[in-house]
């Protein structure tokens, strides 16, 4: 019984074949970074016009790698909420169109959920709620006492920057290109996580489990490029570029420890799920699995082709159509919102 899902929600065009015990039959995903690459970041238009020359044939490979053909289909799954209005009309789009041609059943997402379920595709029932949730990426950072698997209670995040982002501002500051997850991670390699003592915002607060990345940035840009100085120094390479690098990462690794500990004490949970696109940082996955060893808590990621984006984990959507919730051809999308009632501030 395959069910087609289809990610568009920022710059990935990604589309999957998951059966109904929720094996990926197939997983494919095209990415944009090098389009976006000369702007440091995503520029909304971009994506949604590459999505437009994409999405076809992202979902045809799609087919041909499960082995099926378009007939076979039972369902389609499509993220909704949040994301890129221009990003996620495409998407819903196709999938509408997928849906009223064939007259099978159609069913909308939320994007933060199915990071979390991610988990429940990389790992089967060892995934179990509730449970902790953890979902870091170039947009969200964001714990919730996930209750099931379509219902997460909020309960902080991020109160300016998503960690993501401010590992793109810190790339571009230190010269490195975009992505700049990936790149800071790599740049850390050989530097010293303690050279710079950089601020932990919020670390010490505990009474709320909110954080913040913004002074981080600033902090960094005040060492890079020093006020008062003319003229503006070249980045940092070197030595001094890889301690940079290391100090940064270090010091988003401690904020997110440090709410994750009262996350797990707020809500007593056993189990931590991480999902997200930075979730795939080895220095953070590495400081989490420890954290969970000392907690005495079972920690579930998944491999990092599950935590960028990508359409596997859409697999949420037999959750609701298990439970024999379906939306019609009026299916919208909800950038700033989640469609699917998913998680609840």
């Amino acid at each position: 019984m395959p069910l087609l899902t289809i990610e568009t929600t920022c710059d990935e065009t990604a589309a999957a074949i998951i059966s109904k015990d929720r094996r990926v039959l197939s997983s494919v995903v095209a990415s944009q970074d090098e389009l976006h690459a000369r702007w440091g970041g995503v520029v909304p238009e971009v994506a949604s016009r590459a999505h437009l020359e994409r999405i076809i044939p992202v979902i045809d490979e799609a087919l041909v790698k499960a082995g099926i053909a378009i007939s076979d289909l039972v369902a389609v799954g499509v993220a909704v909420s949040p994301g890129l209005v221009g990003s996620l009309l495409v998407g819903v789009s196709a999938a509408k169109a997928i849906a009223a041609t064939l007259n099978i059943p159609l069913v909308g997402y939320d994007h933060i959920a199915a990071h979390v379920y991610a988990c429940r595709v990389a790992h089967g029932d060892a995934m179990q709620w509730p449970c902790v949730a953890l979902v870091v990426s170039g947009g969200h950072t964001s714990l919730f006492h996930a209750i099931s698997p379509l219902e997460l209670n909020r309960l902080g995040g991020t109160i300016d920057d998503a960690a993501g982002e401010a590992f793109d501002k810190a790339a571009a500051l230190l010269g490195l290109g975009y992505p700049g997850g990936p790149l800071i991670e790599k740049a850390a390699v050989g530097g010293r996580a303690d050279a710079f003592r950089f601020p932990r915002p919020l670390s010490s607060d505990r009474t709320r489990l909110d954080m913040s990345f913004s002074g981080l940035k600033t902090a960094l840009r005040y060492v890079v490029r020093p006020v008062g100085v003319d003229p503006v120094p070249p980045p940092p390479t070197g030595q001094k570029r890889a301690d940079l690098a290391a100090s940064f990462q270090e010091a988003i690794v401690d904020s997110i420890l440090a709410k994750l500990f009262l996350a797990i004490q707020h809500t007593g949970a056993h189990t931590l799920a991480v999902g997200g696109g930075v979730a795939a940082n080895k220095r953070l996955r590495a400081a989490i699995e420890q954290f969970a060893i000392q907690q005495r808590i079972r920690v579930l990621i998944p491999p990092p082709s599950l935590c960028t984006d990508n359409a596997a984990m859409g697999a949420i959507a037999w959750e609701r159509l298990e439970q024999g919730s379906v939306d019609g051809l009026q299916l919208d999308i909800h950038p700033g919102t989640d469609r699917t009632k998913a998680y609840r501030s």
